[in-house]
Order: C-alpha cells, then structure tokens, then sequence
C-alpha cells in the first residue's frame, strides 16, 4: 500500500485536532433522539494531561507505522513485519518505509526487533507492503529455510516487486538486486504481492492489487512470475492488501476466501477488509457471490491481514486464522495526539481469530480476540445483571478494559452504552443496538474525522429477538465492539481526554437487563 507522506512540520498538535473535533461532533447520524445537545466543548483544548499509548493493543515504538504484514511462525514464534517510517518527523526527502520486525508467541505481547528489511539500500528507494513467506525446500536458492520477502517498491513512481532475502531466520534482509522479479507492464496500481505456497501443485502463487483487479501469478523459484489470470470488482474503490488462503468451515466443508482491502465509502459500504468465499484452482478465483462481504464494518480496520493459526508446537489448525488490522485510515491518517504526547503514530487492532461458518445458505466469516488476551487479564470485575431504564452511571472508572454482557429486553427503541465518558457527561462513545442495526458512534469524543461524515458504523440488527451479546474492547485511543458470534465487528479509534474514564448503560424508550456483565483489565 501506498507510504507515509507527512512532510516536516505536517504533524497536527493536540489542540487543533481538539478544536477541529468540536466541530465535528454535531454530524453524528442516530435519529435527534439521541442526538447530542451541543458539540464537544472547545475548553477540551489543553495540553496533554496523560498518554494515549494503547495498553494491551500494539503499538510502533517511535515515529510511523502502517500496513502490518502477514505474520509468519519461525522457530516456535510468530515473527511480525510491518511498514515502519523512522524519519516521520522530519518527512521531506527522508519519508518513506521499512519493514520493522516484532515477535510474540501468543500474539498479545511483543518483542521489538528492529528494522528487519531496511529502506534506501538501493537506488529503489523504501519498501512498501508485500510478504514473506519460509523457502522450506530452497526453492530460490538462498537455502532451506530461508525467509524471502516480496514486496513493492516504486522508484520513478513506478510500482514493482522485488525481492529480499533473510538466512537468519527472518531477523535481517538483504536484497536480491536492484531488478524487479515482477516489472510493472505499464500501469499505474501494481503492488502489495500476496504470496502462498501451492504445495498440490509444486508452485508459488501471488496475488497482486491492481486497481479495480487482483491479478494471480505462478512461479516456481520466487524469482521469475507469469501472469494466469485475475479477478475483477469494481464500485468499492481501489483493491489493496489482497489475501488468498484456504480453511474449512464449521460445516465441513473446503472454502477459498479472496480478501482485500478497499474504500467503500463512496458506495455506502465500509473501508476494510473486503471478502469472498468462493472456490480456488490455483489459477482462477471463483466467488459465490458478486458482491463482497467485510470483515470489520468500523471506520479504522485498514490493510489487514490473516495468518496461519499455530499451536505451541506449530501444528496448523485447518479450521481458524488470525487476523490484524492497522487502526487508523487515509483520510486522516496524521490526525491524532499521539505524535505530540507519546512521539508516535501507529496503533494496530487486537489479534482476532477467525473461522468460517455457514447460516441459511452463505458463508461468511467470524471473529473473536484471540484467546490468550485472557491470560493477560490483570483484573476482573463481576457486575452480574443490570437492570436498566434510562441512563444509569456505573462506579466503574476506567480508560482500558473488556466489557462483555448479554442484554435482554422485551420492547424498546435502543440499548446501549457511553463509554469513556466524561465528569460531565458532555463527551463519550456510544455503543449498541437501536432500531434496524447495532452501532459504534464517535461523533460525541474526540473523533480523527473533523469533516463529520464519518463518525457512526453501523450493521444490520433485529430488535425483534430481544437480546444481543456484545463483547466490547476498550483501550486509550480505541473501541472494538463484536457483536453475537463475531460476524460484525466494529473497530474505531477516538481520542477521548485521558480523564474521560466514565461508564453508564443507557436504553431508549424501554427497558433493559444487562445480563453477566464483566469487566477485565489487562496488563501486557
């Protein structure tokens, strides 16, 4: 995807993001029942009063990061690349990206390594996204085992894919050349090679964004690819990030799902992770369905990417992948208070895992935070049920945590919760269900979006059946809401004040049981 272009002095300060959201804040999009009085107040503007440095979610040490790149198990951990721009606040002629490496074992804690694929090594410039993938049977020529990472780079603007090479284990790269494996034929969209091993056929194939297509390619050495086809969607903007990958659903049953990311806004769709199930010959993609599901329906779960999921032993589980997203979006991508507070920009969402299941005839994918997240809970709080008519503010205070509640009711317009909200009760983020759909609303916080357009996520709902279970993950500058069994899934970031720690439960027009509602806390 494409690199980080702040130039010096771009970055934008606490208190004008704080004075641009005040504005925005009125352009939420619930009926005027729910609507805010006022906007949030511009006294917000002070300097920083506390961190926004996520608490359990990943975070960039310093400076920039972006795209995560598909994680890959080496020697019994995972080992985590993603785009890293270590000259962000100077921009200029030094922006531009490198692959930096973390490690984890169960995806929840991190170990930085450093830049693993440097940037400016050769006259290409800086790397963009790509893949790597373990050459098992030395199939390049670097060795068995090498890790060998294809990625785009784009000297002269001019968008190709080229190879870097690790003997260590995927700690450090060294490039393979300064000549494309894969040249540009002559368009402009040509990047972010997604690259799976075809083992039934003895073959590597890579899929590649291309504007409105995603192209596929054979190769049998990682060096020299040909071109065998693609698959063509348009009116949900420009393809990225794509993913390939093969798991069998809770029916049984073999599926090919085909992923990208991509900007549906301008159609009324989200600005995700695209999806379709479908079948895969190794040459042609078919889908079961024209249209695209999503996998994250929130304003911020860009250039995502799934993984193998692994156990302590590195058996692979047919049945489950992991997923992550960088929580943030173009259209505002500078935008926040990390720079200025905590000297960095880059958050990324929980580790989910996802499974494929089959209702009234579809397929569709769903996600849950990975598992080991329980093992670093540090506190639990047991609310038990709630009853609930109006707004009810809970003792609870807190800027970081998990709720998880199942909601009963038998007649009303909406149910809900204000999270992170303020002594006032002026400023918080809005979470539930209300008429047709379940939401996630930061249009009454400190929203990145000061245009105001894009301040609600919404999916459908039936209020008809009169419960919803929702598991809520809470940190400093970001909300996760996964609804039922994980099919909808919202991921948004905001930047409520570092004292706005206040919780209530709220219905409209009704009343509600919170029912099981537990809070944890999580030290990472």
């Amino acid at each position: 995807m494409k690199r980080s272009s702040l130039g010096p002095g771009e970055t934008l300060s606490r208190r004008s993001l704080l004075a641009a959201s005040a504005v925005g804040a009125a352009g939420v999009l619930l009926p005027d029942l729910v609507r805010p009085a006022v906007a949030v107040p511009r006294e917000a503007t002070a300097a920083c009063t506390g961190s926004y440095r996520a608490e359990y979610h990943f975070t960039v040490p310093d400076q920039w990061m972006n795209d995560p790149q598909r994680p890959v198990w080496i020697d019994g951990e995972y080992h985590y690349y993603y785009l890293y721009n270590p000259d962000y606040s100077t921009g200029g002629t030094a922006a531009g990206t490198a692959w930096r490496l973390a490690t984890s074992t169960d995806l929840v804690s991190f170990t930085d390594r450093g830049i693993a694929v440097p940037k400016d090594t050769t006259p290409n410039g800086d790397v963009w996204s790509g893949s790597a993938v373990v050459d098992t049977h030395d199939t390049a020529g670097f060795g068995a085992g090498a890790v060998i990472v294809i990625a785009t780079m784009a000297p002269g603007e001019t968008q190709a894919q080229y190879l870097y090479y690790s003997t260590d284990g995927g700690r450090t790269f060294t490039h393979h050349g300064t000549a494309p494996v894969l040249p540009n034929p002559g368009v402009r969209d040509f990047r972010d090679p997604k690259v799976i091993r075809d083992e039934e056929r003895g073959r590597w194939v890579m899929a590649l964004a291309e504007n409105d297509k995603v192209g596929f390619y054979h190769s049998a050495d990682l060096k020299s690819w040909t071109y065998v086809g693609g698959f063509i969607k348009g009116g949900i903007g420009v393809l990225e990030c794509p993913d390939l990958f093969r798991i069998r659903a809770d029916d049984g049953i073999w599926k090919w799902v085909l992923g990208v990311s991509a900007n549906g806004k301008g159609s009324g769709l989200p600005s995700t992770f695209a999806y379709w199930t479908g079948s895969f010959d190794g040459t042609t993609f078919t889908a079961d369905a024209s249209d695209p599901q999503w996998l994250d329906h929130g304003w911020d779960w860009y250039a995502a990417v799934t993984f193998d999921k692994r156990d302590a032993s590195g058996v692979l589980d047919p049945d489950a992948r992991y997923a992550i997203g960088w929580m943030n979006h173009w259209d505002y991508a500078n935008t926040t208070p990390t720079t200025e507070c905590d000297g960095f920009n880059g958050t990324d969402s929980i580790v989910r895992e996802v499974r494929l299941k089959r209702a009234s005839g579809t397929y569709y994918l769903a996600s849950q935070p990975v598992a080991a997240l329980d093992d670093h809970a540090s506190r639990t709080v047991d609310l038990g049920d709630i009853t609930v008519a109006g707004t009810r503010l809970l003792a609870y205070t807190g800027t970081a945590y998990e709720l998880t509640c199942e909601i009963t009711w038998d007649q009303l317009l909406g149910v809900g919760l204000q999270l992170r909200r303020s002594s006032d009760g002026g400023r918080h983020i809005d979470v539930g269900v209300y008429g047709d759909c379940a939401f996630v609303n930061r249009g009454y916080t400190v929203s990145p979006d000061t245009s105001g357009r894009w301040q609600e996520s919404r999916t459908p709902f039936d209020l008809s059946v009169g419960t919803v279970r929702l598991r809520i993950l809470v940190d400093r500058t970001s909300v996760e809401m996964f609804v039922g069994d994980g099919r909808y899934v919202h991921s948004t970031e905001a930047f409520p004040d570092p004292s706005d720690t206040g919780l209530a439960l709220f219905t409209i027009d009704g009343q509600a049981v919170f029912r099981n509602t537990v809070i944890r806390e999580f030290e990472v």
